[in-house]
């Protein structure tokens, strides 16, 4: 069954790399205009790494740091009301946040701060009841700082718990593109046979479902790739949701609750929210705004590119068109909406810096 799965896959990615559709260019239609003060039009966000290759992304428009710069960065560091040096990282899955989460536990031995994670779960609950929270902020509260604690799981308020709220952190990535990577992530050969390894009363998938690719599942249809707005996902598809919390309401796919809610969080909550497509800009910010957790990040990730690099990677995932991208899209409006939200809130943290533009290239 591996064996046909990854013959399947390789053949798919050798079609796809032959017969790839030109990466489209502008914003997506029906964005909301509030999120685009301090654009510039016609710039695609680019990064470059200590190997000196860059990451584009043509679909977004550029911030023009200089309208930022003004800025008091006091005034976007919720750092600073913190008392406590205990972090909360509620990883989004397909976010590049098991690379932060590596990142961490190499920095845990430089800083001088504890790292602790949470054991693999059969089945990956990031809502929880009220008792579960408890017991999950208590467990959280009793760790000796400055700390730092790792999980899946939907936003939680300390607070309602009468307990000292973490510093919380997380990341982000274009939400289109995170479905995608997710899709082909459960697919891959070596995911099952390591959930097979750890959980051995678990069923494997059949073939047909692991040889179904996303073009496929988004054009017949397929329930799998219907992203339907107020629905609820077993996937991890909702971007928003993480941030929103533990509120029931939170749970409906792409709603105005759920997108209201979590930039509310993000806001008065989160140090940082980073972004897969911005992580030198993302690790500069994290330095500066988070420095006991985070002094040394950028360095510490270059260094060491090629162990963090592989971390998650997924060499069975084919390229998907653009198209068919668009397609998903439609259905995506809010959640891009947040995720544009959070890049301008990280551009906005990085520009009143004031550091010369070199340091995030």
């Amino acid at each position: 069954m591996l064996f046909l799965h990854t013959s399947n896959l390789q053949s798919q990615l050798a079609v796809y790399t032959n017969q790839l559709d030109a990466p489209s260019s502008g914003f997506p239609q029906g964005h909301s205009e509030a999120y685009t003060s301090g654009v510039s039009e016609g710039h695609s966000i680019r990064e470059r790494g200590k190997d000196g290759g860059h990451r584009s992304s043509s679909r977004y428009k550029q911030y023009d740091l200089e309208k930022f710069r003004q800025l008091d960065p006091m005034s976007l560091n919720n750092t600073v009301h913190h008392n406590k040096m205990t972090l909360m990282f509620n990883r989004v899955p397909k976010v590049g946040s098991q690379s932060t989460m590596e990142l961490l536990r190499t920095l845990s031995y430089k800083n001088g701060f504890t790292f602790h994670k949470d054991r693999p779960q059969k089945v990956e609950n990031i809502k929880l009841t009220p008792r579960e929270q408890k017991r999950l902020v208590q467990l959280v509260d009793v760790f000796r700082p400055p700390s730092v604690y790792v999980k899946h799981v939907c936003y939680i308020n300390f607070t309602t718990f009468k307990l000292t709220q973490p510093i919380y952190v997380n990341m982000v990535r274009d939400p289109v593109e995170r479905v995608i990577s997710w899709y082909y992530y459960v697919r891959a050969p070596w995911y099952f046979v390591e959930r097979k390894q750890a959980f051995p009363e678990l069923p494997l998938p059949s073939p047909a479902w692991l040889r179904k690719d996303y073009e496929t599942c988004v054009r017949t249809g397929d329930r799998e790739c219907q992203y339907n707005e107020g629905g609820e996902r077993p996937d991890f598809a909702q971007l928003t949701e993480f941030f929103c919390g533990q509120d029931p309401q939170c749970t409906g796919f792409n709603t105005q609750y759920a997108l209201q809610k979590a930039k509310e969080n993000v806001e008065r909550n989160y140090a940082v929210v980073g972004v897969l497509e911005n992580i030198n800009m993302t690790l500069t910010v994290l330095e500066h705004y988070v420095p006991k957790f985070f002094k040394g990040a950028k360095e510490v990730y270059w260094n060491e590119v090629q162990k963090f690099s592989k971390v998650n990677r997924n060499i069975y995932k084919p390229q998907v068109a653009e198209k068919v991208k668009d397609i998903v899209r439609k259905n995506f409006t809010r959640e891009m909406e947040f995720y544009e939200f959070c890049r301008r809130r990280l551009y906005m943290q990085y520009a009143a810096l004031k550091l010369p533009e070199q340091e995030w290239e």
